[in-house]
């Protein structure tokens, strides 16, 4: 087959349909010439055709481009990138490459892929990842948009696609065990529980080789492609299966009014470091794209733990970069991201630390981009090597909230029972005013969590004292050291009933501080069953039942679910929980305020020995006043009460030492306290609500 071919043009980059054939554009500064390779079938051994580009007609500035006539939507395709094998100078062009496209919004080959075929000499097209020609317009949205939900009226789900729904025991048919369409099924479980956002970790197609020893990849911080959808995650294998399942769970999370945020890894890729394969932005201009290392070009600059970093303030990165984020929210609706390793986006092209993290280009075109206003923007605003952002995202940009790295650490610190911790705890617990010093500063911007795909699960965290990686293969090197965890009296698995008991109040106690603290809270997949990982607080290569959630643990873990359904239900019910501004720390007849106590009223002890607080929080407009007490401390404290008006009592709403239903009542179960006193137990948190008798 001839095809016919003109020059084309050097915009849009990427693989352009119009009604006459594609327009195919690639950026490479220093290539030589470039080949456009074109596959009958994605696992084709070789082209059927290659296209030859020539500089002189094909490449505008650094732009190569061709338009080939009569080529359609499912046409597979790749790269080959002639230039200098000069690593001491920072090339490794390798024309026996093949390339993905950086922009390719699909990707096949996944059956013959072979990551060690693209780190060894010689040719591995056989065995090469490639893309796939796609037309985004013809999905039916339905009317579909983004939500838009406030900060102050969301609940986060921090979600593993794959790890969802992969476990047999989720009651989905195979194919549809760790897919987009199984999360589809689960919807109504979400729903129950009371999220309104789903946080999903990476599924930017990713690298699932990119592990040790025979494991696999199963976080996806190895990014291949940030336009394609990862093709596993679909129960449809075709070439627009993955786009038009990721579609559907986009819609169908949005009717049923929850949110879809995207972990992004804009801070390295899946090339890794010198020894690493060449797959896509290595072979195509390798010091465009990453950051090298100053003395020796030969290496990269690694600020990410993985090899290499991603040179996200270069013009070509921060171009592919925005581009990236308007196609997921204009072409694939989604609501949000959350920015892994947010602080090397606050690097020069050199490496070096901004300063003024307002400065780089990338951070400022984010925050302005007016396809991406009103998204949800979150940064986990440190790096690998040292960057630690938390509170200068917030300060400096108008839109960025946070990973709250500080509340994760010293709620942990506070119910492990740990000294100098209560003034730090009321800290978090009013929004953390010492980090977000920003005047009329939302104080929803501060995502609350106290565990995260990165480290332990909540069951772990009170489990375990130490992590036990040692499946990782990696002699328990890896992972996190210090996880502030208390394994209430003995490691691992128990059947110790006290101990037991001991470890669902400290879980309990967590949540609890969690919602009733000022800021937007995030929950760990599985946390409201237990979840555990066996105490491996780096499971990133454990694509198995150790990772995945366990959907026999929703039964017997029941009274934990109701608990947590009932906290969330209960803290978005009220308006003191869905306030922008600090809470104001006095008494105040109109406005919604806080109030210190100990376990006396008005006298809270700050000293370095306590391990307790109590605070009161008041809406006077909406009627609502509560009284918290928390007792991190291995003996019970009778905490004096505030006098309410006459007719009027205390109720009981949480008491973490009892067993459902009182542990968490609904409001019209509440449980009258006529005392003036409340006698809370050792290590555990009581909630009280003023009710009319």
């Amino acid at each position: 087959m001839i095809l016919e071919i003109s020059p084309g043009q050097s915009f849009p980059l990427g693989a352009t349909v119009s009604s006459e054939g594609v327009n195919f554009c690639i950026f490479s500064k220093q290539a030589w010439t470039i080949e456009l390779l074109l596959f009958d079938e994605p696992t084709s051994p070789e082209p059927s055709q290659i296209i030859k580009l020539d500089s002189t007609l094909h490449k505008t500035f650094f732009y190569w481009h061709v338009f080939v006539k009569g080529i359609k939507p499912g046409q597979v395709y790749a790269y080959r990138a002639y230039g200098p094998f000069a690593p001491e100078e920072g090339h490794r062009f390798d024309p026996q490459k093949v390339l993905l496209d950086p922009y390719a919004k699909a990707i096949v080959g996944e059956e013959i892929y072979d990551r060690q075929a693209a780190r060894n000499p010689g040719d591995n097209c056989a065995k090469a990842l490639r893309g796939v020609v796609i037309d985004t317009g013809t999905y039916d949205w339905e009317g579909d948009h983004p939500l838009r939900h406030p900060y102050a009226s969301s609940v986060i789900y921090e979600m593993h696609v794959g790890g969802f729904t992969r476990n047999p025991n989720s009651g989905l048919p195979p194919e549809k065990r760790g897919t987009f369409a199984g999360i589809i099924e689960k919807i109504p479980y979400l729903k129950n529980l009371g999220i309104t956002a789903v946080e999903l970790m990476p599924i930017h197609y990713f690298d699932p080789e990119d592990a040790r020893d025979g494991l696999t990849n199963y976080w996806g911080y190895t990014t291949i492609g940030f336009f394609a959808p990862h093709r596993a995650y679909s129960s449809r294998k075709d070439p627009y299966g993955p786009l038009d399942e990721f579609r559907d769970l986009v819609k169908a999370l949005h009717r049923a009014g929850i949110e879809v945020i995207l972990d992004v890894v804009f801070n390295h890729t899946a090339e890794g470091n010198e020894t690493g394969p060449t797959l896509s932005f290595r072979g195509l201009d390798n010091e465009t794209y990453y950051i090298l290392d100053a003395d020796d070009p030969a290496l990269y600059a690694n600020y990410t733990g993985c090899g290499n970093t991603f040179k996200a303030n270069h013009p070509i990165v921060s171009h592919l970069i925005l581009e990236c984020l308007r196609y997921w929210v204009a072409e694939m609706h989604v609501d949000g991201f959350r920015f892994d390793l947010a602080s090397i986006l606050a690097r020069d092209t050199f490496g070096n630390p901004i300063e003024d993290i307002s400065i780089p280009a990338i951070i400022w075109a984010i925050e302005s981009d007016p396809i991406l206003a009103g998204t949800k923007l979150i940064a986990e605003a440190w790096d690998a090597a040292g960057l630690y952002h938390v509170g200068r995202f917030v300060e400096l940009a108008d839109w960025f909230s946070e990973w709250n790295g500080p509340f994760r650490d010293d709620v942990r610190r506070f119910v492990k029972g740990d000294e100098n911790m209560v003034t730090r705890l009321a800290a978090r617990i009013l929004g953390s005013p010492d980090i977000y010093q920003r005047p009329n500063t939302n104080v929803n911007r501060s995502i609350n969590f106290v565990t995260c795909h990165d480290g332990f699960t909540l069951n772990d965290l009170v489990s375990y004292n130490q992590k036990h990686n040692e499946a990782n293969k990696e002699d328990n090197r890896d992972g996190a050291n210090d996880n502030e965890s208390w394994n209430c009296g003995k490691e691992g698995p128990t059947d110790d009933p006290n101990i037991e008991a001991l470890r669902l109040r400290q879980i309990k106690n967590f949540l609890t501080i969690l919602f009733l603290s000022q800021g937007t809270p995030m929950l760990l997949m599985g946390d409201e069953v237990r979840r555990t990982q066996r105490g491996n607080n780096n499971s990133y290569c454990q694509d198995n039942e150790l990772s995945w959630f366990n959907w026999d643990e929703v039964n017997r873990q029941f009274d934990l679910w109701c608990f947590v359904r009932r906290l969330i239900h209960f803290t978005q019910g009220l308006k003191l929980f869905s306030q922008e501004s600090l809470l104001k720390v006095s008494y105040s007849s109109f406005d919604p305020h806080l109030g210190w106590h100990g376990a006396k009223l008005g006298e809270p002890d700050w000293s370095n020995y306590s391990r307790s607080l109590a605070f009161s929080l008041r809406h006077p407009e909406a009627g609502e006043y509560l009284h918290v007490m928390l007792n991190a401390y291995w003996k019970p404290i009778s905490f004096e009460l505030p006098i309410i008006g006459r007719g009027e009592c205390w109720h009981c709403v949480i008491d973490t030492t009892m067993s459902l239903p009182d542990a968490m009542c609904d409001l019209e179960a509440a449980i009258p306290v006529q005392d003036k006193h409340y006698l809370v137990e050792a290590r555990s948190c009581v909630v009280l609500i003023v009710k009319p008798l």
